[in-house]
């Protein structure tokens, strides 16, 4: 992390970024299985909504995944860089 203030804020408010893209993610991956668990199939219709249901899952436990990745690679770079300042 920098001993700059504004530095600091950017950092701040990029973790917050992070925060609330998990959770617009969550809740998308909530409702996509909710609709493949209740979807009841009565016709090829509705299969293929069914199915369009679960690539959506699919995409967004996957962007869910990248995310988090990011999030915790910024934070390592921040250590890393409070460990390099320690050291000056």
């Amino acid at each position: 992390m920098s001993t700059d203030a504004s530095a600091d804020t950017r950092e701040s408010e990029a973790g917050e970024g992070y925060d609330e893209m998990l959770a617009t993610l969550d809740t998308a991956i909530q409702e996509a299985h909710r609709k493949v668990d209740s979807g009841r199939v009565y016709d090829a219709d509705n299969e293929k909504v069914r199915i369009k249901w679960i690539r959506a899952l699919a995409y967004a436990v996957n962007v869910r995944r990248q995310v988090t990745n990011d999030r915790d690679l910024q934070e390592l770079a921040e250590e890393v860089e409070a460990i390099k300042e320690q050291q000056r």
